[in-house]
């Protein structure tokens, strides 16, 4: 397997979080993988063979071969088909939202083919820009292109979005909407609607999201940890399943 990431262009850093790629061979048989949610927007370009995202224990849909994958609140599992070469742009929270003017809460939880989101023949171009260039150099190159020119045209995610995400993101998810707003909770609805438009998940399941991927990668990372210990330092002891 050859995973490798890439940071954007400084003009576009506040918005994608980085471009990544992953190569893997194919093999004789293929399992399934679960994709645990990180709480970010994803664009990807499917290079090899196809893969199957499960919609229940025995469904499964095939993925566009150019999609974006919206917000996704629950885990789901995927299967390669065969030999899997993918490029992707993976988004802050509150990135994508800049480049379209569908509400990002339409995008959730599901797939949606690019050349539905943009003009129908500049998706399509795109997409073929994408898979005749020669190197991930090059499809950098020509993606960014594409954003840089639709910045332009869009108008920028409300200020106290992107500052909330920021929050939330600098502090593992453990800041509550409450201390983000301090003495100033009236416009705590016009932010929950909001984050729903722009990101497409309340502030409160975006924190849940990112405090679960602070403790997966202590999970990983820190040798020794017990998981009651890693349950409390991230706010998962007695909390019930949210809806």
């Amino acid at each position: 397997m050859d995973y490798q990431t890439f940071q954007p262009h400084p003009d576009l850093a506040s918005l994608i979080s980085c471009y990544w790629t992953l190569e893997v061979p194919k093999t004789k048989e293929t399992q399934r993988q679960r994709i645990i949610p990180d709480g970010t927007i994803e664009m990807a370009f499917i290079l090899g063979d196809d893969i199957k995202r499960y919609t229940s224990e025995d469904d499964f849909i095939i993925q566009p071969r150019a999609m974006v994958l919206g917000q996704t609140i629950d885990p789901f599992y995927i299967e390669p088909t065969g030999y899997v070469n993918t490029f992707a742009i993976r988004f802050y929270p509150y990135g994508f939202a800049n480049f379209v003017t569908a509400p990002i809460r339409n995008l959730a939880n599901k797939e949606t083919p690019i050349n539905t989101l943009f003009e129908e023949e500049s998706a399509d171009q795109l997409e073929q820009d994408i898979i005749q260039a020669t190197g991930t150099k090059q499809r950098i190159e020509i993606i960014e292109s594409f954003f840089l020119k639709k910045l332009s045209d869009q108008v920028r995610v409300n200020s106290i979005v992107k500052t909330t995400v920021e929050t939330l993101l600098a502090t593992k998810g453990s800041t509550t909407i409450s201390e983000i707003l301090k003495e100033d909770l009236s416009k705590r609805r016009q932010l929950e609607r909001m984050f729903v438009k722009q990101i497409g998940a309340s502030p409160k399941q975006l924190g849940k999201l990112i405090r679960l991927q602070s403790a997966l990668k202590m999970l990983l990372n820190e040798e020794g940890e017990s998981l009651t210990h890693i349950a409390y330092q991230h706010d998962y002891y007695g909390n019930p399943p949210e809806k």
